[in-house]
């Protein structure tokens, strides 16, 4: 604390003057005229160097606040000047010198309240209070120059001192007087004016809002006082000419009617467009039903009705761009080609629309994740020379997505359909109708029901939209519809499109892609060029094998993206890191080690088939081709648990498959040599690991009769052998589907020979040739030729046994 000095109070109601400030107080009540003839009499008492003039008088002025009467510091104050205030009382006029806090009360040489209180010295200067000093300086001139008051603002510009800036919120008038009293109770400079400058801001930030406010408002006044003004003369302009021509079909409302007339309508849109521009004629400005007019109007007028873009007869050059941004995909080029090729003959001989219908094409690409369907259909619109149209489609359940509102709703909008031809500012784009295995269905309708006529050849050249309700033609679009899963989209949507299917890309192709599309889109991403970074094939092909498991390639551009950034980031810790060249030999330093490792380069001991009872299987799942391994087990005869059980989340065609292979090798085992009478007193344990993945389907069942019959022979499954196909309880092996991309699945396992079905062996045309070439393929007939395929034989097994 500071100098003790005895001093008279004055009270100032609701009111708080903070050293600096200088203020007039009225004398119109006894206490205070009190206050200040005690002040006058007692000059002399209580000196102190730095406190008070030697001429002046001075007293205590305290703030009392209605709920918290007087408070515990005032400002310790000397009287400039007597004398009256404007509205004739008496009145004197302080200035504001230290803050000082009432220690104990006294007497004095009159009745007035005297004091005793000590002055508190100001802490925290220094040059965190300079810096926010100035901040808060240019609060208060920003807040200054909204009230337009230039000559405070000069005042405020030429004060220095921190402390006397700070002290200056208490002219502020939007703080309160308990914010004041906050202030005048805070000796620390930094913290005064830290509060100083939130409430500051604070004030700031709402008058921003009020002018905001203010300004629409009055721009929304000035906005509908000349729209009225304009309405008026409008209206007599249209008086005056329907008196001079003699008939009502002047200028109409924003000339709707000169815009259809003008516009390149098919006969019935014109025919619509005008209907309802008499309704619009007809309609006050007023009615709700003015605006749905507009509108629907607007939306027409926008539809490029007639307006066509000429396909690029190049096939050639066609044919080259497809392949430039794409590798593999052969069938959906083919496709393309072909289609491009008839639409080139047909024009070439003349051959135009036939019966309303033109020759636009409908096709499905289906395939797993990252196979590049998506990206196919922007590289086929460029192919053509059309323009490209994305419609997600992932999740939509109501069938006014595709078919429109009806205009009788408020807020009524075409389907999305109308809405991308529109975009696409052509009636020939090409629309790519993206997840449509997505779509969902509730009370609301069902979407893929409304695609049936969008995507029908036979009736898309008169589509019609709800909302639009005019013909519209849809059959020179070229709809390519994208899907992970086959089996979610609905067979009768189905039947309306050509079926695509994209199965995966094979090791080759992956490393192909890496190369040429994703390093360098990568590259530019992490803002590298080639010279500073070459990553070799051989590295390219081991991240797709063993750091990547997939039918596409998304994974492997993550992990290609984690590779550039783990070289961007050394070269900014130590510059000088790059050129780099990732080899395999230090690629493990940028990914770790490899996630997935082929059973065929595991130790024999270390893989999952060196023991009786397991089997490779292949599976199709909505991510491309998988490998799935089988699990057999018998029970203690001493338990006595007898039958079948089976885990893993199977479904009830897959629990029949095991229960038909177990019923195969008990009324088989003597001519299998097995032991199957164990069967009797023994359980069976069925397991397909990975359990919490649903599981279904018949083409598990040979590889559960593989499982079961090395359990009960005592003979392994080849670790390099995989197999599909259903059996029967004969012991026939039928076909299944899929095979392509099991066969995929089984080549980047790293698995050099697949039994599959006999009546499959056509679909190996489908199969890449250098994936045939590299797996040895037996297709099979009977069981009894997959287990003399992939059964160990019986010799290897009693020496293993002896070793």
């Amino acid at each position: 604390m500071g100098e003790t000095l005895t001093l008279p109070v004055l009270p100032l109601d609701d009111e708080v003057v903070l050293p600096g400030m200088v203020v007039p107080v009225g004398l119109s009540d006894t206490e205070a005229r009190g206050a200040i003839e005690a002040a006058r009499n007692s000059t002399g008492l209580g000196r102190g160097p730095g406190i008070r003039s030697e001429e002046k008088a001075r007293v205590l002025l305290v703030p009392r606040l209605a709920d918290r009467g007087l408070a515990a510091i005032g400002t310790l104050a000397v009287i400039e000047q007597l004398g009256q205030m404007p509205g004739g009382g008496p009145g004197a006029v302080f200035r504001g010198v230290s803050r000082v806090r009432i220690v104990s009360g006294t007497t004095g040489p009159s009745a007035t309240l005297w004091v005793e209180g000590a002055v508190i010295p100001e802490t925290g200067q220094g040059a965190r209070a300079a810096e926010l000093a100035r901040e808060y300086k240019s609060l208060i001139i920003a807040t200054l120059q909204t009230r337009g008051a230039w000559q405070v603002v000069d005042m405020v510009q030429q004060l220095d001192d921190p402390s006397a800036i700070a002290d200056r919120a208490g002219y502020a008038s939007y703080l309160t007087a308990e914010q004041k009293l906050t202030l005048l109770e805070t000796a620390d400079l930094v913290q005064r004016l830290e509060l100083a400058i939130g409430w500051t801001r604070d004030h700031l930030a709402e008058l921003d809002v009020a002018e905001s406010i203010r300004k629409d408002v009055t721009e929304g006044m000035e906005k509908q006082q000349k729209e009225f003004l304009l309405r008026q003369q409008l209206a007599a302009v249209r008086k005056e000419l329907s008196e001079l021509t003699g008939d009502g079909d002047g200028t109409q409302p924003d000339d709707y009617r000169g815009r259809v007339e003008a516009a390149d309508l098919p006969e019935k849109v014109r025919e619509a467009a005008l209907k309802e521009v008499g309704k619009l004629e007809r309609t006050s400005d007023a009615s709700p039903e003015t605006g749905w007019i507009r509108t629907w109007l607007d939306t027409i007028l926008d539809m490029p009705w007639n307006e066509r873009t000429e396909d690029a007869y190049d096939i050639a050059g066609a044919r080259r761009i497809l392949d430039e941004d794409h590798t593999g995909l052969d069938d959906v080029k083919d496709r393309i080609i072909e289609y491009l090729a008839v639409r080139k003959r047909r024009s070439d001989r003349g051959l135009g629309v036939i019966g309303g219908r033109r020759s636009g094409a409908v096709l499905a690409l289906v395939g797993p994740p990252g196979v590049g369907k998506t990206s196919l259909g922007e590289s086929v619109a460029r192919a053509m020379g059309r323009e490209f149209v994305r419609v997600a489609l992932g999740g939509i359940r109501d069938e006014a997505e595709i078919r429109g509102h009806r205009r009788t709703y408020v807020g009524a909008l075409p389907g999305r359909i109308v809405r991308a031809i529109r975009e696409a500012g052509t009636m020939n784009p090409v629309v790519l109708l993206d997840e449509v295995d997505k779509i969902g269905s509730d009370y609301r309708g069902d979407p893929a029901a409304a695609l049936l006529e969008v995507l029908d050849p036979a009736q898309n050249h008169t589509f019609r939209d709800h909302y639009l309700e005019v013909d519209l033609d849809l059959s020179d679009v070229v709809f390519l519809a994208t899907a992970n899963v086959l089996e979610q989209i609905p067979e009768p949507l189905l039947d309306r499109m050509e079926l695509v299917t994209l199965d995966g890309y094979t090791e080759d192709e992956k490393v192909a892609i890496a190369r040429d599309h994703l390093l360098p889109r990568q590259l530019s991403k992490a803002g590298l060029s080639a010279e500073e970074v070459a990553v070799e094939d051989d590295a390219l092909r081991l991240i797709a094998a063993e750091y990547t498991r997939e039918a596409g390639v998304r994974s492997l551009e993550r992990s290609i993206a984690r590779v550039l950034r783990k070289v961007a980031a050394a070269e900014a810790l130590t510059p000088g890191a790059i050129p780099v060249a990732v080899g395999v030999a230090n690629l493990r330093e940028y990914l770790g080690r490899p996630r997935f490792t082929p059973e065929t380069s595991l130790a024999a001991g270390s893989r999952r088939t060196a023991v009786p009872g397991v089997a490779t299987g292949l599976a199709v799942t909505g991510a491309g081709g998988d490998v799935l391994f089988i699990e057999a087990s018998l029970a203690d005869p001493e338990t006595g648990a007898a039958g079948v059980t089976l885990t893993g989340q199977l479904g009830d065609v897959m629990k029949e498959s095991a229960q038909i292979a177990l019923s195969y090798l008990r009324s088989h085992g003597g001519e299998l040599d097995l032991p199957v009478s164990e069967l009797k007193d023994r359980g069976v344990h069925v397991h397909v690991p990975a359990g919490a993945v649903p599981k279904d389907g018949p083409s598990a069942g040979v590889t559960m009769t593989t499982a079961l019959a090395s359990l009960l022979s005592g003979r392994p499954v080849r670790s390099d052998v995989a197999m599909t196909g259903e059996v029967s309880l004969t012991g026939r092996v039928l076909p299944i589907g899929g095979v392509k991309q099991k066969l995929l699945a089984a080549h980047r396992a790293g698995l050099s020979t697949v039994l599959i079905p006999q009546r499959n062996e056509p679909d190996l045309d489908d199969v890449p040739a250098e994936v045939l070439a590299k797996l040895d393929v037996h297709p099979v007939s009977d069981v009894r030729e997959v287990l003399s395929l992939a059964l160990e034989p019986a010799t290897v097994t009693a020496a293993a046994a002896a070793a």
